[in-house]
């Protein structure tokens, strides 16, 4: 079973972005916007204090009548977030992920952030890791791939 560290040494060239606990929504939705991502941690200082993601938008935005520009992201941000480590594996992702609710799981080493598991990634690490098990029950089911 695959873990989490492999998941982040496989995507290398993503990036932790972050917002200041001092920002409002607006600015957190064009960065996520910019850098193609679902979610931005919420800093102060040096310290993470939450997560905010376009599920936290969705249901506590614009539909409950607040302005982007003017609310301030600590108002709608998740401040528990759920952390995993790099020895989590995949399938604790999807549990956890089921478990609390969340799409995205903060990844901490040394009480430092070192990157985020999204939903989709998980996803994809599990489809890869069950191909092979796929082709086989394929093979079986369609009579094809063994030796006659």
């Amino acid at each position: 079973m695959a873990t989490v560290r492999k998941l982040l040494n496989e995507k290398s060239h993503d990036n932790i972005y972050t917002v200041a606990s001092t920002d409002n929504v607006l600015q957190a939705l064009k960065i996520m916007l910019d850098a193609n991502t679902g979610a931005v941690l919420i800093t102060e200082g040096e310290k993470i204090v939450g997560i905010f993601t376009e599920r936290d938008y969705a249901r506590q935005g614009e539909v409950k009548g607040r302005v982007a520009s003017e609310t301030l992201i600590t108002e709608i941000m998740t401040k528990e977030m759920v952390l995993i480590k790099p020895e989590t594996t995949v399938r604790q992702c999807v549990e956890l992920m089921g478990k609390y609710h969340v799409r995205h799981l903060p990844v901490l080493e040394n009480e430092r952030v070192i990157g985020i598991v999204s939903l989709r990634r998980v996803a994809e690490a599990m489809l890869e890791e069950h191909r092979g098990t796929i082709a086989e029950l394929e093979n079986y089911i369609m009579g094809t791939g063994y030796g006659r």
